[in-house]
């Protein structure tokens, strides 16, 4: 149906259609060949190409053939014209007096075979190569801006969060920060490119309204998590009355290691490093769960939740399975994010 609608068309409008297309699905093509190193995909650009350069070829030799006609058409012209000229006198006269000549003022009347005027090969050419090179070019932006029909892993958002109600302390704490307000803080668009990987996208995401554990529920502990192939970052916030200087203080008495004091917006804040649990169930396969062992190292940057360290901070830990940890720069700019997310601890 599709080419019998080309033929149909005429030749000035046809062949420059025919070249717009070719040529930008040929490059099209060749540029996702090169950019997947797909030989299959080089083959097909490489055929388009080739299709589009005998259609030029085409025009070329048409455009050439209207501005140098051939000279057979001229010798049969001369000869029809002395072939003219040799016709008997008497027959001629015949032929004036059966065909009177016309008044002055009239012309003669086009009759069914006189040639239409023809349209400039070249305005048909242009008109026919701007409309489908702006159908091409619709063509070529339309997948950024339409939504998507792949299967692709949509990275995890925090709506699917469970609406609880808050613990009793959160209403008896000043401006205390849920846990799904520190999940939509953290899970940010660009929180995988702050880790270092960003063609990775989260897989799981949570957030809960916790209390600090040994406080008996009197200290509010909101806490978020987002889980990527290679990291997994979460963020607390611990609303007591420990200043960053006495916590640096049990630090030192406890497991962290590699401890750094610094600044972080201005606020008190320190670096450590310590051990994660692991810890193996074996829900439903009929045997025990293993014991508690020591799992991989994690990195963690406490910062106060205000400038005056009138209590209180806020712990953003990153580590992973295998071990690995990214620079301490990361936790800085994941803070820098974050933090003001965060309302400070107003004065009591």
């Amino acid at each position: 149906m599709l080419g019998f609608l080309l033929r149909l068309l005429p030749f000035w409008v046809r062949e420059p259609l025919l070249i717009a297309v070719g040529s930008v699905l040929g490059v099209r093509i060749m540029y996702l060949a090169v950019r997947d190193h797909d030989r299959v995909a080089a083959g097909l650009g490489v055929v388009f190409l080739v299709f589009t350069a005998i259609r030029v070829y085409a025009v070329v030799r048409a455009l050439r053939a209207r501005r140098n006609p051939s000279p057979t058409a001229s010798a049969d012209g001369a000869a029809v014209g002395a072939a003219t000229q040799a016709q008997p006198q008497p027959q001629a006269q015949a032929q004036a007096q059966a065909h009177p000549q016309p008044r002055a003022g009239t012309g003669p009347r086009p009759g069914p075979g006189t040639p239409e005027k023809e349209h400039n090969p070249w305005s048909q050419a242009v008109a026919a190569v701007a409309v489908f090179g702006a159908l091409a070019a619709a063509l070529w932006v339309a997948p950024r801006f339409m939504p998507s029909d792949d299967n692709a892993p949509q990275p995890a958002s925090c709506s699917g969060e469970s609406h609880e109600e808050l613990p009793k302390v959160y209403k008896d704490t000043p401006r205390p920060v849920t846990g799904e307000e520190l999940c939509k803080a953290l899970n940010r668009p660009d929180l995988a490119k702050l880790l270092g990987t960003p063609g990775e996208t989260a897989t799981n995401v949570s957030g809960t309204d916790n209390t600090a554990p040994l406080t008996d529920e009197k200290v509010a502990q909101p806490e978020a998590e987002v889980t990527f192939d290679t990291y997994t970052v979460n963020v607390s916030a611990t609303y007591n009355e420990l200043s960053t200087d006495q916590y640096v203080k049990l630090m030192k008495f406890g497991d962290e290691t590699d401890i750094k004091t610094l600044k972080v917006l201005g606020r008190p804040a320190v670096l450590s490093s310590d051990h994660t649990m692991k810890i193996e169930l074996n829900l439903g396969s009929g045997r025990s769960s293993g014991p508690v062992e020591q799992g991989p190292l994690a990195r963690t940057l406490s910062v106060a939740l205000d400038r005056n360290d009138r209590g209180g901070y806020c712990d953003i830990t990153v580590w992973s399975k295998s071990g690995a940890l990214p620079n301490d720069s990361v936790l800085l700019s994941i803070a820098e994010k974050v933090l003001p997310r965060i309302p400070e601890r107003p004065v009591r």
